[in-house]
């Protein structure tokens, strides 16, 4: 008998199957064991009476711990009132290991021992809720683009030189040559731009802030359009589509993830385009106006962008940033070349930015007086600088952070449940 996975029982209702997995939770009334099993794909109710099994078999459900490893047989019964609607009629219980006493109990943890064991904590319901939702925006996403005849793009890890500044770079020998975990692949999807039109990439990143905010992570997976022939505003016009999309895709795709998390959809559900457009200097009067200390050219911080966020039920643009506080590779405003052809994607509720973007420079020129004013080495962007040299055109990109959308999809309180096994200032294991 082939096994079943637990997602797919309701086609085989009065069948008997055979069902691998592990004891997520057992409850004992007399004859009866109740015990949850779950196999990845969803729980099921596995109702073993000892009048319908052998002896081995009921001593098994006596056995079986927190976590046992166990395959189950039985026949598959519609029951409304067992989580999912459906109730496994046990017949016959094998036990392939009976687990150590679990040390996750139902009782209250603190964060620094839940993610101690992250390993295990994987297992549990809230977190298989959020990582569902991750596989959700980075599928949709992935189609999104490609229903738009996108060209995935690889690009590499290891770079010969940095993408925003050389502050937040992890050094590393490279055959005796220095080289560094990339900070985005940018730069490179440039390159596939100029050669497929429109390309993405979706790859981590790192970052060597030493920063404790809800918000931040040393390692993070980014998705990175880059396009010819876009400007601004074809850009943020891209950004918001891609963003009602996926939002879209988690709300029909995820509901049942969504009401475990208890996730209020209604501001989801509104996360229509267009999103609004403020430029620097509104948000900058927006925050003077609310009593804020925040002076033009400063770049905004996590209090600065919740503040903003507040006044919206939507995500929203900011843009046309100061120039001296974004990247190199940034065009000027031609009609104010103090600020920046960029724009940044705020989420609602406090959730600050979300995707970072501009049109890019394409002259070589400008870009050549860029990077000397950014005292970077320009021998290492000679690659980077031919292609303004053959067949420059206007193009732009952006880079959307999964994990703070996925934060503010599922309205977590901190981007550590957003990654299977977060990298942070202080936490390299498990």
């Amino acid at each position: 008998m082939d096994g079943v996975y637990i997602n797919k029982v309701s086609e085989h209702e009065g069948s008997e199957v055979k069902i691998y997995g592990w004891v997520y939770n057992k409850t004992h009334k007399g004859k009866l064991y109740f015990l949850m099993v779950r196999d990845g794909t969803g729980m099921i109710q596995s109702v073993v009476f000892k009048g319908d099994v052998d002896e081995e078999t009921f001593e098994n459900a006596e056995k079986v711990t927190q976590e046992s490893s166990v395959i189950v047989y039985g026949k598959i019964k519609e029951e409304k009132r067992a989580p999912g609607g459906y109730e496994l009629q046990v017949t016959k219980l094998d036990i392939i290991q009976v687990a150590e006493e679990y040390p996750i109990s139902p009782k209250e943890h603190g964060d620094s021992f839940l993610m101690d064991h992250r390993h295990l904590w994987l297992r549990s319901t809230r977190q298989h809720a959020i990582l569902r939702v991750r596989h959700e925006i980075i599928r949709a996403s992935r189609e999104f683009f490609d229903n738009r005849d996108f060209v995935l793009v690889d690009t590499p890890i290891f770079t010969p030189s940095a993408c925003e500044g050389t502050t937040t770079l992890f050094e590393t020998d490279y055959f005796g040559r220095k080289a560094y975990l990339t900070q985005s692949g940018q730069l490179y999807a440039e390159a596939g731009a100029m050669a497929f039109g429109k390309v993405y990439t979706c790859s981590p990143a790192f970052r060597a802030e030493k920063s404790k905010t809800r918000r931040h992570l040393i390692e993070f997976w980014l998705i990175e359009p880059e396009v010819a022939f876009y400007d601004l505003e074809d850009n943020m016009k891209l950004a918001e589509e891609h963003i009602a999309y996926v939002v879209q895709s988690v709300l029909e795709n995820r509901k049942n993830e969504l009401e475990i998390l208890e996730r209020d959809t209604k501001i989801l559900e509104n996360s229509t385009p267009p999103y609004p457009r403020i430029h620097y200097d509104e948000a900058v009067k927006m925050l003077q106006d609310m009593g804020m200390d925040f002076a033009w050219g400063s770049d905004f911080g996590a209090p600065d962008e919740t503040a903003l966020t507040e006044k919206y039920d939507k995500p929203f643009f900011i843009t046309h940033f100061p120039a001296e506080i974004k990247a190199f590779y940034m065009k000027r405003d031609k009609d104010r070349p103090e600020c920046a052809l960029a724009c940044d994607m705020l989420a609602p509720e406090g959730y600050g930015e979300i995707i970072g973007g501009s049109q890019r420079e394409d002259d070589l020129n400008e870009l050549l007086s860029r990077i000397a004013e950014h005292k970077l080495p320009q021998e290492a962007f000679e690659w980077f600088l031919d292609l303004r040299r053959y067949g420059t055109v206007p193009h732009s990109g952006y880079g959307l952070g999964i994990e703070r959308l996925l934060a503010w999809i599922c309205k977590l309180p901190h981007v550590r449940e957003t990654l299977p096994f977060p990298r942070m200032l202080h936490r390299l294991t498990p």
